[in-house]
């Protein structure tokens, strides 16, 4: 008998019992796991994994809204509360050490007391002066950025089938907490699932970085990952500089404590540290009055794994291919397209749910950005890649130039709010404006990497908007 045979016959516990009734509400309702998710406004891997119990509680928000889909009328919600409730009682007669881990862990996950960026600005300082990017927020490896910006199409990626071995950096025990039964987890993706439980956090193929070529331009060779797979070792480095900065009375700790970022050797090397860089895209409203404008976006804690509370270029989002066919979406601008139908419009996530391919010159929203691209109203630039300090994260940074009113047709349903977070706006718009001013004033609030391409644009302003 299979696990889920068992909660079929004989759901003991409540998370049992819930995910028994998810499953057989979802089955009454003829309903497939995509098809429950597109009205929940979940993935279909969320809603399976509700019916599983050996994945752990659901979030809550997750619980809701798959009771309203389903008119269960708050008897899910009731269920879930219990299985909490359970979950807690089991917790608190296991042995205190388990407690006293976890609590620890999420207390330093929660790095409490920072500010901003604080972590950031502070792990930078472990580097060198040659290691970083204009203005200091960021890293960036030899030949990583451009002096300039160039058009997106310059950037040549090349593709690699070729297996190559994934880095190991020691053992991580020490950034990792106990699991319910006393065992260490096996990796940060896991606990934070259990523990922190966000809306968003799924494990899907990326695309991994294996190689930087300046020699004829830009040239990014490319293999594949999974999500999860580097999820782990960035958050597992940045878990361990939280972890020395606590003990260090919030100062810039010591190499020899940071044993998990020291075996790395050069960072930059994909060799030795694994890669895949998302892309982040500052887009501005070129306006023919000269008022520029462009769009910000800060990430809810709740609904993220990582990057809450900050705001960023919009949109932002991992280098992934969207279904099984992983090499017709191996494309800088598709999946910048993506992004902007994800994050400005508000679509559901385009994440491999489905195992037919996007027709990107006759699906909308692409077939109209391909065409505003094609009437030069919307341009793509590509600054190269830097890497953020704490967490040793690669990003590719882009611009994306579109005119005021191609923007106003193109993203005349932009949403204020979407599953990552919301829109910062200015004046009751949802932009703000592109100045010097602005940038400074919004520096406290902005991530490394936002900072850090708002000041290469400003400092380029005559070339993008030209």
């Amino acid at each position: 008998m299979t696990k889920d045979e068992a909660v079929d016959s004989e759901p003991v516990t409540a998370v049992s019992r819930l995910a028994h009734e998810i499953k057989r509400l979802r089955k009454t309702a003829g309903l497939s796991h995509a098809q429950l998710g597109l009205k929940t406004g979940y993935t279909r891997q969320y809603i399976s994994m509700a019916e599983r119990p050996g994945q752990g509680l659901p979030a809550e928000a997750l619980v809701h809204a798959i009771d309203r889909a389903l008119g269960a009328n708050g008897g899910l919600d009731e269920l879930r509360r219990l299985a909490h409730v359970e979950r807690r009682r089991g917790r608190e007669k296991a042995d205190g050490t388990i407690l006293q881990s976890q609590d620890e862990w999420l207390k330093v996950r929660s790095a409490p007391g920072v500010r901003g960026r604080e972590l950031s600005e502070l792990a930078a300082w472990l580097y060198d002066d040659a290691s970083r990017a204009p203005g200091g927020h960021v890293l960036a490896g030899p030949g990583w950025l451009s002096d300039e910006p160039v058009e997106l199409d310059e950037v040549r990626l090349v593709w690699s089938d070729t297996r190559e071995t994934t880095p190991r950096h020691g053992q991580s025990d020490h950034v990792l907490p106990l699991t319910d039964q006393g065992n260490r987890y096996s990796g940060y993706s896991r606990a934070v699932r259990d523990l922190v439980r966000p809306r968003l956090l799924e494990n899907r193929v990326s695309y991994r970085l294996l190689d930087v070529s300046r020699d004829s331009g830009l040239s990014l060779t490319f293999g594949t990952t999974s999500f999860f797979d580097v999820f782990d070792v960035k958050q597992a480095i940045a878990h361990e500089f939280k972890s020395a900065w606590l003990r260090s009375g919030r100062s810039v700790p010591d190499w020899s404590d940071l044993p998990l970022r020291a075996g790395i050797g050069d960072p930059f090397d994909p060799r030795q540290l694994l890669m895949s860089p998302g892309i982040s895209t500052l887009t501005i409203r070129r306006s023919r009055s000269g008022d520029h404008r462009f769009v910000l976006h800060e990430r809810d804690g709740g609904k993220v794994a990582d990057g809450g509370g900050l705001c960023h270029v919009m949109p932002a989002g991992e280098f992934q291919p969207s279904s099984v066919d992983i090499r017709n979406d191996f494309s800088l601008w598709r999946n910048i397209m993506r992004e902007f139908s994800e994050e400005f419009l508000g679509n559901p996530e385009h994440d491999g749910a489905v195992s037919s391919s996007i027709d990107y010159a006759d699906d909308e929203p692409f077939r109209s950005l391909e065409g505003a691209r094609d009437r030069g109203e919307l341009r793509l630039w590509h600054y190269g890649l830097v890497m953020e300090p704490l967490e040793l994260g690669a990003i590719q940074l882009t611009v994306a130039v579109v005119d005021d009113r191609a923007f106003d047709r193109l993203f005349a349903g932009m949403v204020i709010a979407n599953d990552e977070g919301h829109v910062v706006g200015s004046g009751g718009r949802t932009d703000m404006p592109f100045t010097g001013e602005a940038i400074e004033r919004l520096s406290p609030r902005l991530s490394a990497s936002a900072l850090t391409l708002l000041q290469l644009a400003w400092r380029d302003r005559p070339l993008l908007l030209g």
